[in-house]
């Protein structure tokens, strides 16, 4: 089928409106969030319900043209970017935004794939529940690519990855198969829980179009702290006592290092409170009981006591917690404006971090001394963001080598909640077990015997 041919069939499927094909429409589909990798396609279509995905799905299939879900295209691993070739299909969800029912009694939502996870959350708000994904980029992430990246953030600590939240999916399956699997069920044992295929393997296996998730109370008290300590290895100790004596009200715990403070400090005009050479742990803690502030006030008066904690900042209003969240929120962005950099999205288990990470450092110091590490993240589920600003002519493969084999050496993961895409699935064959890798692959060529769905991101084929 010449490429004029398929135009035609894909807009006899979603309209004309819907099937992009002229460069300038195409590029803010083709490149990823980060600027990274950029690509080309054939054309970025764009369905408005399962049944027009499903369409979409058989006639590239019966015409051997690759397809490249998306979401917001806010992944930092370069999953949702098609190759050079100009042979693939972009599939964005962006146009499926219904959400489909909102019910508070039995604690769950359904959304389609491409429903903003911002606009979910005030949702569910509304409605006096709480949906506990909360990741930087909720104002343009969408439900399909959080549920098919298995999404992290700053709630991981409490109520848990993505997948965590999910209790039935709606998929298409590469040659156009519709899996119907929205069921609100807390508790299901029949047979294959075949949602978990489609959860964190970034579209590699089936395009997700619906999600039911869970929902939670929302908490109705709501404390934050900005504590200054000594190092990460204080941090790890404050974890421990912040476990012990916060319990399940713990929703959050952050840790950033000096360097990441003065990055934000130097780029916006905010001064994080505090001694600038110290580290910073941002603690949260949230309940729909009584209670909870005079708790949280008890254990950094105990922290102090025990020279855990240097000094610190209890917010005093909603307005001041949001404050200090905004410091944690801007490093990213003040990373961006320093200059080039390379991200690792690492995890290491929570004893070892510490020690593990101070010899990364020394090692990448001795590779380039001009190296600049900005270390900061979720360290209460022991993951953490290891970017390193880089000088002119660095040698990024190297760092990049270095960082994730001593991430493996030491029992942790190189991609924590960014997902592998295309920019660490090269590192993940390399350091992952053979039984692994072998077990990825079989089931890829299981569902997707020809290879045709996001070929060459998250799984080896």
């Amino acid at each position: 089928m010449e490429r004029s041919e398929f135009l035609t069939a894909a807009r006899a499927i979603c309209g004309p409106a819907a099937v992009l094909s002229e460069p300038a429409d195409m590029a803010r589909f083709l490149t990823d969030w980060r600027g990274m990798f950029h690509g080309a396609a054939l054309a970025v279509l764009r369905p408005a319900s399962t049944a027009e995905v499903s369409g979409l799905m058989r006639l590239c299939h019966d015409q051997g043209i690759a397809v490249v879900p998306q979401g917001g295209n806010t992944g930092l691993a370069a999953g949702a970017t098609p190759d050079e070739s100009g042979h693939q299909v972009v599939l964005s969800l962006e146009r499926m935004t219904a959400v489909r029912e909102v019910d508070p009694r039995a604690m769950l939502v359904i959304a389609e794939a491409g429903v903003v996870l911002q606009h979910l959350r005030e949702v569910v708000d509304d409605a006096g529940r709480l949906l506990p994904i909360a990741i930087a980029s909720e104002g343009s992430a969408t439900v399909g690519g959080v549920v098919s990246t298995n999404a992290g953030g700053s709630n991981v600590l409490r109520y848990g990855m993505t997948r965590d939240l999910v209790l039935g999916l709606e998929v298409v399956l590469p040659d156009g198969a519709i899996l119907d699997g929205l069921r609100r069920l807390r508790k299901d044992n029949a047979g294959l829980d075949w949602k978990h295929l489609f959860i964190g393997t970034e579209g590699a296996l089936g395009v997700v179009t619906a999600a039911v998730l869970r929902l939670v109370p929302r908490p109705s008290t709501r404390a934050v702290a900005f504590l200054r300590v000594a190092g990460l290895s204080a941090a790890t100790d404050l974890l421990d006592m912040a476990n012990t004596r916060l319990g399940e009200t713990l929703t959050a715990f952050e840790v950033m290092a000096p360097f990441a403070l003065k990055l934000v400090g130097t780029h916006f005009p905010v001064r994080p409170p505090g001694d600038p050479e110290s580290w910073a742990v941002l603690i949260e803690v949230a309940s729909s009981l009584p209670g909870v502030s005079d708790a949280f006030m008890e254990f950094v008066e105990a922290a102090l006591a025990e020279g855990l904690v240097s000094d610190g900042t209890l917010a005093a209003s909603e307005a001041q917690s949001n404050e200090l969240w905004s410091i944690r929120e801007r490093i990213t962005e003040a990373e961006a404006r320093a200059g080039a950099s390379l991200k690792h999205d690492i995890s290491l288990p929570v004893d070892a971090m510490a020690r593990s990470l101070r010899e990364i450092e020394t090692a990448l110091l001795a590779l380039d001394p001009r190296l600049r590490v900005n270390l900061f993240g979720h360290l209460g589920d022991g993951n953490l963001h290891l970017n390193v600003l880089l000088a002119p002519e660095s040698p990024r493969a190297d760092i990049t080598t270095l960082i994730h084999d001593r991430v493996a050496r030491a029992g942790g993961s190189i991609s924590a909640e960014h997902g592998l895409g295309q920019y660490r699935l090269a590192d993940y064959v390399r350091l992952a077990p053979d039984a692994e890798t072998d077990i990825a692959r079989r089931v890829k060529r299981a569902l997707d015997p020809d290879g045709g769905l996001n070929p060459g991101k998250a799984l080896p084929m």
